[in-house]
């Protein structure tokens, strides 16, 4: 199958090749923010602004819905949306050209890797993971400022509003667990830094299972937009149209299951690990932050409750085991710091409002 052919399955039509200096001055652009974003990365300016000055550009008409820039790696070009301004090419070339870095080859020019994507011979795995690492890591090298979104029922804090928001938020939650520069390695070079870090931190099986429900969300997100466009732009009949919009409805509550369903693990996981790892009062208090903090990450709906109740649990079990460790001798005592004081008074007042809730 020809180029043109696989373009055309996906939507794309070419319109015609980028001028010489819009690419130059997007790679000028891209470089520069790479290099700023990601200085561990260890990136020379002018060795990559010749990388990406040298990736074959096109304009295309893309569908509406779908991004406004695609790497193709089948011949490692760049398609752009027709009618974009340069800013904005700018702006959505990011992403793709991250897309480029990462790509790994076998000899014969097949796709055996990208990023945290791996391309076997029966199955690709990590497809979403990796989309929503790298649009998390655009976002960073765009310097996009936090915001909370509601998409699906579900309000959720993230740095891409616009594009793989809900992917990017469950990949901040992992990140914020191994720390970003795993992230960035593994996303960048395709290394097993980030996976093995966090199913070290939260087992395999949880690793594979977030990954698996992170594909289901992309896979229902394409389907709900390819039938909303359907609704849009096709003339339907009345019960055509309800019956289309009913699905679109039934992927959103789809999307919204796997994601409360995801972000549980994902907390649940790495908490009740590290609870069995717990020794002293200071690891009782480094604890206690990190639970504290997560709350900064999380999405939530109107019917959501999961994640205060974990907390509270946590809370009484966290003071549990501080009685048992200064009641042993055996164990390194660390003295009652005021942060451990103020989570406390925080559980008190937590579990205060939940029995004045009943």
């Amino acid at each position: 199958m020809s180029i043109e052919s696989d373009l055309k399955k996906d939507g794309i039509t070419v319109v015609g090749k980028l001028d010489t200096l819009s690419v130059n001055s997007i790679s000028r652009d891209i470089a520069e923010k790479l290099c700023k974003a990601f200085p561990n990365q260890n990136f020379i300016f002018q060795n990559l602004f010749i990388a990406l000055s040298r990736i074959p550009m096109y304009i295309a008409d893309i569908p509406e819905g779908f991004a406004e820039a695609t790497y193709f790696y089948k011949n490692s070009s760049m398609y752009f949306k027709q009618g974009l301004k340069i800013e904005e090419l700018e702006k959505f070339a990011v992403h793709e050209f991250i897309h480029y870095l990462q790509e790994i080859k076998d000899k014969k020019g097949h796709l055996v890797r990208l990023g945290l994507c791996d391309f076997g011979e029966l199955k690709i795995c990590g497809m979403a993971l990796n989309e929503g690492a790298v649009q998390y890591m655009a976002s960073k090298a765009l310097n996009t400022e936090q915001e909370i979104v509601k998409y699906y029922g579900i309000s959720l804090p993230t740095i891409s509003p616009s594009y793989y928001p809900i992917l990017c938020n469950l990949v901040a939650q992992m990140a914020y667990i191994t720390g970003e520069e795993a992230l960035y390695d593994s996303t960048f070079y395709g290394s097993s830094v980030f996976k093995e870090k966090f199913a070290n931190l939260c087992g395999v099986d949880s690793l594979l299972k977030i990954e698996s429900n992170m594909d289901k969300i992309m896979e229902a997100e394409e389907k709900a937009i390819k039938l909303n466009n359907k609704l849009m732009y096709d003339e339907l009949e009345v019960m055509k149209s309800q019956k289309v919009a009913k699905k679109v409805e039934n992927y959103k509550k789809k999307i919204k299951e796997i994601f409360f369903e995801t972000q549980k693990l994902i907390f649940t996981s790495f908490f009740n690990t590290q609870f069995n790892k717990i020794l002293t009062t200071a690891d009782i208090d480094e604890y206690r932050l990190r639970l504290y903090n997560y709350k900064n990450y999380i999405g939530i709906s109107d019917d959501y409750s999961e994640f205060n109740e974990f907390y509270i649990n946590k809370m009484m079990d966290l003071d549990a085991k501080y009685e048992k460790i200064i009641n042993n001798t055996n164990l390194t005592v660390v003295s009652n710091s005021k942060i451990a004081k103020f989570f406390r008074k925080v559980k008190a007042i937590l579990t205060a409002n939940v029995e004045l809730s009943k």
